[in-house]
């Protein structure tokens, strides 16, 4: 993350700011396993009915499960729903 990672990192305990925010990290929410919610996303590389990639700072977000659907896209947040099976971060 190098120099001005850390101390972004650091102001953002000490100030108690969303990491996801100042640190540009995707923030996911999952409700149970029908629908994902991605914030701060870099663009979508692989959309399939059973397996989505998308591009984050942490590295490529992976969706497996059946009949996924991106359900709403903008800049910053994608919202997709299905039969989520698995989540994963893959470098």
């Amino acid at each position: 993350m190098g120099e001005s990672g850390g101390i972004k990192k650091g102001l953002a305990e000490i100030l108690e700011l969303p990491k996801d925010i100042i640190l540009d990290l995707p923030k996911i929410i999952m409700i149970g396993n029908l629908q994902i919610y991605v914030e701060n996303h870099k663009g979508i590389l692989e959309y399939t009915d059973n397996r989505i990639r998308i591009n984050t700072k942490s590295g490529i977000l992976c969706i497996m499960g059946k009949n996924l659907m991106l359900k709403n896209i903008v800049i910053e947040e994608i919202i997709i729903v299905g039969e989520i099976n698995q989540v994963e971060f893959i470098d």
